[in-house]
């Protein structure tokens, strides 16, 4: 069992303040954002809200989007925040991706609109984000975004020629308007996270190994072997499981910290083989809204053959060594509550366990909101 993909869950784009809706006004069709869409292919704005005017959201107005997303998280008090390459990300190769802003008189923008389309080779799957300025809230912005969002994904599904699809939205849990706003829509929670820290102040204890099991620091040769691994160790998942995160590996790979990351390889046959993987994170923007230093757990997992055997503990303890060598005050990690298992237990077990036998505790929880079309 894996522990999935972290802060990439809950990225700090899902600040839609409002519980304000507003009668539909007139649409209006823009253009595809991403990779050249088919010829003809457009999509609904946003209808029309007072003080705001839609357009497409394209790539040039990266940094507009960056400083208009730092300002909701200022305002909300987010401790996950984004950095404008994260934004910029957005923009790259996201074939497929509808984007729209909101400008104000001004034509400052104070709003705007995603939706992005997951991996999944089962379903239209895709993640709604955005935002609407502190100044601009209560004043139905939010609940226009949804609509689109919603609109704009069942479009999509259509024209996918499958039968059905999905929406999902993350959620922190002082997002009380945000899940207001999304149970009207018909949102329902189907996954729940909790985000955990360690004290890296605290002795870090030493974890025995079996013969021929060890943890060496992360080598690019290994990358291959890591992410089929990855794949494998998701693969025990729990039917009906596919909400979880599907983005590609390296989704995060601007934060990503070699020097954070491990493998455990089990060399008792010619070849080594991949028993167990950590892999690390460094989010320095995040540490002045937590108000402490971390290295951040992005995806961790040990393959079935090697559970029961301590190679997750030894793998997180080594990460933990690493996160204090430089300095940092805290482990950080995002927990799967519904479908993680305990790495090193051979049987369904919380992972919580695990987390709370090397001293995490909880420190704020989130959720996964989901909505079929």
């Amino acid at each position: 069992m894996s522990q999935p993909p972290g802060r990439g869950l809950r990225a700090a784009l899902t600040g839609l303040r409002t519980s304000t809706r507003q009668p539909s006004g007139e649409t209006r069709a823009v253009p595809v954002l991403g990779k050249a869409p088919p010829a003809g292919s457009t999509h609904m704005l946003p209808r029309d809200v007072e003080g705001l005017t839609w357009s497409a959201l394209e790539p040039d107005r990266a940094g507009e989007l960056a400083a208009l997303v730092s300002r909701i998280e200022s305002a909300d008090g987010t401790p996950v925040r984004t950095s404008a390459d994260e934004v910029a990300t957005y923009f790259a190769e996201r074939g497929g991706m509808r984007a729209v802003a909101g400008d104000d008189s001004d034509g400052v923008m104070r709003a705007f609109g995603l939706v992005r389309p997951r991996i999944d080779e089962s379903v239209s799957a895709f993640t709604a984000s955005g935002g609407v300025d502190d100044a601009l809230r209560l004043k139905g912005a939010g609940a226009a975004l949804v609509d689109w969002q919603v609109s704009t994904a069942r479009a999509l599904v259509e024209a996918s020629g499958q039968e059905r699809g999905v929406i999902v939205v993350h959620v922190d849990e002082t997002e009380q308007d945000l899940t207001a706003l999304l149970h009207e829509h018909g949102f329902r929670p189907r996954r729940w996270y909790v985000q955990m820290r360690r004290s890296l102040a605290m002795e870090i204890p030493e974890i025995p190994l079996p013969q021929y099991v060890s943890v060496e620091p992360w080598n690019d040769e290994l990358a291959n072997q890591v992410r089929k691994a990855h794949a494998r160790a998701f693969s025990d998942q729990p039917a009906g499981a596919m909400e979880r995160d599907t983005e590609p590996w390296g989704a995060n790979a601007l934060a990503f910290a070699p020097q954070w990351s491990f493998v455990a390889l089990d060399r008792s046959s010619d070849r080594a083989k991949v028993a167990g993987y950590i892999i690390s994170s460094r989010y320095e923007q995040d540490w002045e809204g937590l108000g402490w230093t971390e290295g951040y757990t992005e995806a961790f997992g040990v393959l079935s053959k090697w559970r029961g055997q301590n190679v997750g503990r030894a793998l997180l303890v080594a990460a933990m060594r690493a996160y204090a060598a430089d300095g940092m005050e805290y482990a950080g990690l995002d927990v799967d509550v519904e479908i993680a298992l305990d790495v090193d237990h051979p049987e369904p077990h919380s992972m919580m366990a695990l987390y709370s036998s090397l001293d995490y505790v909880p420190t704020s929880r989130s959720a996964l909101y989901v909505l079929t079309i």
